[in-house]
């Protein structure tokens, strides 16, 4: 009877477990996928990477957080669906290939996918050959929902690709300059970068610890 009672309780306990952390979930909302978008990702590799190769996939190395500064996410969608760069002539001038990233957090957590995991997306300058980018709908606002969302994804990414060794910010880009990782055909093509904020970071890494992720080359100087 005891045994029969112990049972049970293993049983109940890790039924209370399985409830407590809700299984990892995202929809999928897939932006426009076509034949000009990969052949624009083939010439961007080539061009500013210097890489060639068939197919418009990455190996990924790193996750870069971001933030869209755009309030919501029918508006970023629109931005990020088209294949070609509407608009953005600074941008234009080093490809016609529109910007995007396979996940988007919206403000209540809720992962969307736009692509598939490791499909080549314009999101990060030097690093788009290896980065797997995560935008949040919003500015310096992040709400506590998308840092739990960021945990989440980090965590399902890092089980689904082992090569992942980095988790940087948008802002840390940079500090990869003059490292084997960085590839950019230019060395001018740069822009300044803040997102996703040194607070919000600060969050998703200390939640993210046991991961033995990576910052970047200059983040040892964060409090972390």
């Amino acid at each position: 009877m005891k045994c029969l009672l112990s049972s049970l309780s293993l049983v109940i306990l890790l039924l209370s477990k399985s409830y407590a952390q809700p299984a990892f979930r995202f929809v999928d909302k897939p932006i426009i996928f076509d034949e000009e978008r990969k052949q624009l990702s083939l010439e961007y590799l080539a061009k500013r990477h210097g890489i060639q190769q068939q197919e418009p996939y990455i190996k990924p190395l790193m996750i870069v957080l971001h933030w869209t500064a755009v309030p919501t996410l029918e508006a970023t969608f629109d931005i990020f669906n088209p294949s070609v760069l509407p608009g953005r002539p600074d941008l234009q001038k080093a490809s016609r290939l529109n910007t995007s990233v396979p996940f988007l957090v919206d403000r209540d957590g809720t992962i969307f996918r736009l692509l598939p995991d490791t499909a080549f997306a314009r999101h990060c300058i030097g690093l788009n050959y290896c980065a797997i980018g995560i935008e949040n709908i919003g500015n310096n606002d992040l709400t506590k929902a998308q840092m739990k969302a960021n945990v989440q994804l980090v965590r399902y990414l890092k089980r689904q690709y082992k090569s992942i060794e980095y988790l940087i910010g948008h802002y840390e880009y940079k500090d990869f300059i003059g490292t084997p990782i960085w590839k950019e055909t230019d060395p001018t093509y740069l822009t300044g970068k803040i997102d996703p904020g040194k607070s919000f970071m600060r969050k998703v890494r200390n939640r993210v610890k046991d991961l033995h992720l990576k910052g970047s080359p200059g983040v040892s100087s964060e409090s972390i």
